[in-house]
């Protein structure tokens, strides 16, 4: 188990969150993580890192495996600039994360609370997978943990119908 994994599975014990996490292989794209066929897949998420086009205000969207994000769409829904999808190179900067490893728990690493999380509506009451801070693993547990533990490290959330 790399540090990355380790350091969210201690946070989730010292919390007291209830938890569930499964190693496998890298994966890159919500297809590939699909493909070995892990329990509860329903609950997988797929992760976008995006950010407006002055590089001004930065997101995580959230969605359900099967949806297509629709970046002009989500714009007006979120009251933004033109968007785009954030480079490697800034990814690493800011969430600490590399390409495929993108997960709400990057924003553990975003020490200036730049990043809005924007979780879909159909993980408000519910449980959801995602990824350590490595694609080397996936951790269900409730969303409204995860929304507590993004919220108390001072970034912003907020559920949305996407």
């Amino acid at each position: 188990m790399n540090e990355q994994i380790q350091a969210i599975i201690d946070l989730l014990q010292a919390k007291n969150i209830d938890y569930s996490m499964i190693e496998h292989i890298p994966v890159y794209t919500i297809d590939e993580i699909l493909a070995l066929d892990l329990p509860e897949a329903n609950l997988i998420a797929k992760n976008l890192f995006i950010r407006d086009d002055k590089k001004k205000n930065y997101y995580i969207i959230v969605v359900a495996q099967d949806k297509k994000v629709n970046l002009k769409a989500l714009k007006e829904k979120i009251n933004s600039r033109p968007l785009g999808f954030v480079s490697e190179k800034d990814m690493w900067n800011i969430l600490k994360l590399t390409k495929g490893a993108v997960t709400p728990f990057g924003i553990l690493n975003d020490e200036n609370c730049i990043v809005k999380v924007v979780i879909d509506k159909v993980f408000e009451n519910t449980n959801i997978a995602v990824h350590p801070n490595s694609n080397t693993a996936s951790v269900w547990l409730k969303t409204t943990d995860l929304v507590s533990i993004i919220k108390e490290h001072g970034n912003l959330v907020e559920f949305m119908d996407i």
